[in-house]
């Protein structure tokens, strides 16, 4: 019988068993991801970051992981820039379409404003808040 082991602290070398296993699964189950790493950086004079989205584009689809703004760059338009300086490189990818997901109001408004469209939500996700999963079409 296989043991079954729940651990916090797995090793490098067993999540990429099981990320690398899943990965030739699926591209044997719908054909390779081409899965590519998505940064959008703003700097200030010094060249510091001080705003910046994270992702990646894979199977046509723009993944929007992390988008942060830090708080002396907020209300001037920086995340509705990078979102769009983001979708076009991911356009120039070949990618359909774009998803992001917030559980904070303010990020949730900015994200509908530059079109995108709630899909789907999680109550409570963290307590007290709702996590909203959202789309755009490219």
């Amino acid at each position: 019988m296989s043991a079954l082991t729940v651990t916090a602290t797995p090793t490098a070398a067993e999540l990429e068993t099981i990320g690398g296993s899943l990965a030739a699964f699926n591209e044997a189950d719908v054909g390779p991801a081409e899965r590519t790493p998505l940064a959008v950086l703003i700097r200030n004079d010094a060249g510091t970051v001080v705003a910046g989205i994270s992702g990646y584009t894979a199977w046509g689809w723009l993944y929007v992981q992390w988008l942060w703004v830090h708080e002396s760059q907020r209300g001037q338009g920086a995340a509705g820039r990078m979102l769009a300086a983001a979708e076009d490189e991911a356009r120039s990818r070949g990618c359909h379409a774009s998803y992001i997901d917030t559980f904070n109001p303010v990020a949730l408004k900015t994200y509908q404003r530059a079109g995108y469209v709630p899909f789907g939500k999680l109550d409570d996700f963290p307590k007290g808040r709702t996590r909203t999963f959202l789309q755009k079409a490219l």
